[in-house]
């Protein structure tokens, strides 16, 4: 009887897999024995249901826990011992960190790790010290380095962080965008008129609300803007991390002050997001650091302009001038220069819209991103590279 050759595919938390592998594991299953491995939670169930693959839960933390870092290093060999699989692939630092070490003392053949962000080039000191250590092991144990984007391919080799072959896929991004889905269609323009006000322009922010976001200098920029332009508005959708990474008490304040034209609308997902992207007039994501964001990517397919820092992967989504405008990291004044640009500039801003969803269909379409991991598959599995 033909066996299938057995994949595992991992995240350090459940909620990552849920989103990153979504469809593709379905697929990959028809080729391959696949399973899927995270921490514990509701959203590793519901992979196990939408993608009809087998699932394994092995708790782990996604900062440095010492004592329960080695807990999960030792329950990630005992599972990989019992499944034996021919290839892991895993993604996010921790899952990636435990993977490959796991990996390559088992002798697992094929040892795949994406980077899909890296926290120590914005990071100092010690904890630089120690995350860089981290990512020069996961890539010592790895067979093979998927960076997300030519940003963190150029980081990982700035950092000599290793000397391995590192293989950008397409032109980047993990998972694409399914564009029948991100579009805006006839009753979503009836939807999202709920949520617009006549005559104001409005600015929409998807994310964590925190520092390392940009929130201090996007909210420093807005409340200057509106003071000179009372028809504009911010909308942040998403939630507070104030035990991770808190915005400045000064920010909070302004972002609950009713008079400054900034709205809180909490976490929205599904429709309701898709409400907020057709509901506004053109995203900004003023974050210090990215591997390949996704917002970008899904308000260009709703046909949205975008302000973005400098950074890996923004820049790689949007053309300055093009499709959007670029602005330097931790710089209230350039964020605020570029959304009066955007507000007043009605010529521009419309070249920008009628670039923005074809510009995303060209680079970022779901299928064409996951023919380029399964053509990489082949690839290793052939002994191509």
């Amino acid at each position: 009887m033909y066996m299938k050759l057995k994949i595992i595919r991992a995240t350090t938390v459940p909620m990552s897999l849920d989103d990153f592998c979504k469809g593709m594991l379905r697929e990959l299953s028809e080729k391959y024995e696949v399973v899927a491995l995270s921490s514990p939670g509701e959203p590793l169930d519901r992979v196990r249901e939408r993608e009809g693959v087998r699932t394994i839960a092995v708790p782990m933390e996604r900062h440095i826990s010492l004592m329960k870092d080695l807990r999960a290093l030792l329950a990630m060999i005992k599972t990989i011992r019992k499944e034996r699989p021919y290839m892991i692939h895993s993604m996010t630092p921790k899952a990636g960190l435990l993977c490959m070490v796991a990996g390559w003392l088992t002798g697992v053949p094929v040892r795949i790790h994406t980077f899909t962000g890296l926290v120590w080039p914005t990071s100092t000191g010690l904890k630089r010290k120690i995350l860089m250590f981290t990512d020069r092991l996961t890539c010592a144990c790895a067979t093979h380095i998927i960076p997300e984007g030519e940003g963190v391919k150029n980081d990982l080799i700035r950092g000599k962080i290793t000397k391995k072959p590192l293989k950008v896929l397409g032109y980047g991004s993990c998972k694409g965008i399914n564009l029948e889905y991100f579009q805006v269609n006839e009753k979503l323009k009836v939807k999202s008129e709920e949520l617009r006000k006549e005559g104001v322009f409005t600015y929409l922010f998807v994310g964590r609300i925190t520092r390392d976001k940009g929130i201090n200098e996007l909210v420093e920029a807005f409340v200057r803007l509106h003071q000179e332009y009372p028809y504009t508005r911010l909308v942040l959708v998403g939630r507070f991390e104030d035990s991770l990474d808190p915005v400045r008490p000064s920010t909070r304040t302004s972002i609950d002050q009713e008079e400054n034209g900034i709205e809180a609308a909490g976490p929205k997902y599904g429709d309701d997001l898709l409400t907020q992207y057709a509901a506004s007039d053109c995203l900004v994501l003023p974050s210090y650091r990215e591997g390949f964001p996704n917002t970008p990517i899904e308000a260009g397919a709703m046909g949205l302009p975008c302000i973005v820092t400098d950074i890996n992967g923004s820049r790689e989504i949007i053309q300055d001038g093009v499709n959007g405008l670029i602005v330097p990291s931790k710089d209230a004044d350039a964020l605020y220069e570029a959304m009066r640009r955007m507000l007043l500039d009605c010529d521009m801003r419309e070249l920008m819209i009628a670039k923005a969803r074809p510009m995303i269909a060209e680079r970022f379409e779901d299928s064409f991103v996951r023919a380029c991991l399964y053509d990489y598959y082949e690839q290793i599995l052939n002994g191509k590279v």
